[in-house]
């Protein structure tokens, strides 16, 4: 048996990481969500948009060909969300997930918490 920990907002399309479970250490608190997904882009940020140490948390950003447009009739939630990308090319944007991550030793994201009190259930 295969088990993958998927990870992914529906504003990138589904899954934009993944990590695949070889094996439960013993006192090991959650699964990691593991790396971007080919077409993905993901950067650990402060609150200034600059890029935290390893295992420092910060808030996920995700970028690359699979990111939304935006929301449909939405221009406010959409200019909040998808900022512009310092990291890519000229124009490109990058979404704020919301989620708290940081980068483990082994180069995979672990999520850490929210960095607001949203709560989803079933995606809503």
């Amino acid at each position: 048996v295969r088990v993958v920990n998927g990870y992914g907002p529906a504003e990138n399309m589904g899954f934009s990481t993944s990590f695949e479970v070889a094996s439960v250490e013993p006192g090991q608190r959650s699964v990691p969500v593991g790396v971007p997904l080919r077409g993905t882009r993901a950067r650990v940020l402060d609150e200034w948009f600059n890029p935290v140490p390893v295992g420092v948390p910060g808030e996920l950003y995700l970028a690359g060909r699979t990111l939304a447009q935006g929301y449909l009739g939405r221009s406010d939630l959409t200019a909040e969300r998808f900022v512009p990308d310092p990291y890519g090319a000229p124009g490109e944007r990058m979404y704020r997930t919301g989620d708290l991550v940081r980068w483990s030793s082994s180069g995979d994201l672990d999520y850490v918490g929210r960095v607001d009190d949203q709560v989803k259930i079933r995606g809503f």
